[in-house]
């Protein structure tokens, strides 16, 4: 299972440390085929993140959970223009060394660039430390509007809405733009889950200034999905036959199982029995359908095998919160100022073009840098998917 290393130095802003364990955790949740594990570790120094509201971090990791990370993610801290702490710069090097991916998310890429290892490639951080990030650091090529820069094996974004934008390019390369587009979805329209999905735990309020977040309190998320999965052909011939009248039977049979035993294999991999999957199924296809077109709902009940329009309307406000006119018109009003669904931005640039000035134009929330909040729930040290 690919290993994601999120560093904590001093001062974390604590969306931007969630922000990784949001976006892979999600991604992990809603595809059986995908798993990651999100490592947080605690940095030389590190005491709590950045106000408001700080929280410190109890996790078994230091620079150590670095050593074997196909991923390292560098958030934001406070002391970002002075050297990196200690032992900082010769891990971060080191993993560059191995191969490994770096990920610089805020001003993150400052300390980043701090290694040499940004010298004579593009990087960006927030759009207000853009023009000090070039004069401090005048080998890297910055680019001013904050988009997500890939310049492999080093990535870097501004740090829009805890680093989500970053986290959804790597998404995308490890598993395509149809898993991007789903969680892109999924975290930032925040749909709610089935009754039967566990809730994430909270941490109860205190009178405590800073709260403390450790592994066992944190959003575990299983681990079914990984590779070898028994159950992927058969997930994948139900996706591809969602408007036929499935049974349990016909999914055991395909399977080549018990109904009995289909069902436990389903729960061990995906989290739900058969029958609630394929609902969900069902329901995410919808979701696509009212995304990408203008049918009407007949239709799309029909395609999904919920049959008729009362049906989709029902089961939808149960999965999503909300009705398929509203989810159509609110998902619109999303695209147009942050999606990049097909590669595009909201006006249209394909992911991979550049600007008259030579910029990339991947995302135009780049220009919204440093806003918004993730989602409760996600200081986990493990992500992968719900058993």
């Amino acid at each position: 299972m690919p290993v994601i290393a999120v560093l904590a130095l001093d001062g974390v802003p604590g969306h931007q440390l969630t922000g990784p364990g949001v976006s892979f955790g999600t991604a992990a949740r809603h595809h059986p085929h995908v798993a990651y594990e999100v490592r947080y570790c605690a940095g030389p120094g590190f005491r709590a993140t950045a106000a408001p509201a700080p929280f410190r971090l109890d996790t078994p990791w230091g620079l150590e959970g670095l050593a074997d990370a196909d991923t390292v993610l560098l958030p934001g801290h406070d002391g970002f223009r002075d050297e990196p702490p200690s032992g900082v710069v010769d891990a971060l090097r080191a993993a560059a060394g191995r191969g490994s991916r770096i990920g610089a998310i805020g001003t993150g890429t400052f300390t980043l660039a701090a290694t040499g290892l940004l010298d004579g490639r593009r990087a960006a951080t927030g759009r207000r430390y853009a023009a000090e990030l070039a004069e401090r650091h005048p080998r890297v090529e910055v680019d001013p509007e904050g988009a997500v820069v890939d310049a492999a094996p080093f990535f870097s974004a501004a740090g829009v809405l805890g680093g989500v934008d970053l986290c959804l390019r790597l998404i995308t390369l490890d598993h395509g733009e149809a898993v991007a587009v789903e969680t892109e979805r999924q975290v930032f329209l925040q749909l709610h889950e089935p009754t039967e999905a566990a809730e994430p735990t909270e941490a109860a309020e205190t009178a405590e200034p800073v709260a403390t977040v450790t592994a066992s309190a944190a959003s575990a998320v299983g681990t079914a999905g990984r590779g070898g999965s028994r159950l992927g052909p058969t997930i994948r011939w139900l996706e591809a036959h969602l408007d036929r009248p499935l049974t349990v039977h016909d999914l055991a049979d395909h399977a080549g199982l018990t109904v009995r035993g289909l069902t436990r294999r389903f729960r061990a991999e995906t989290g739900l029995p058969p029958l609630q999957y394929l609902l969900r199924a069902r329901v995410q296809r919808a979701q696509r359908l009212l995304e990408r077109g203008d049918e009407p709902v007949e239709r799309i009940a029909a395609r999904t095998g919920l049959g008729t329009p009362a049906n989709l309307r029902h089961h939808f406000l149960h999965h999503t919160g909300t009705s398929p006119r509203t989810y159509r018109a609110a998902f619109r009003s999303l695209v147009s100022t942050l999606t990049w669904a097909d590669g595009r931005t909201a006006e249209g640039r394909t992911a991979d073009s550049r600007t008259a000035e030579g910029r990339t134009a991947e995302d135009p929330s780049g220009t919204n840098a440093d806003a918004g909040r993730p989602r409760k729930g996600a200081a986990g040290v493990r992500h992968t998917v719900p058993d």
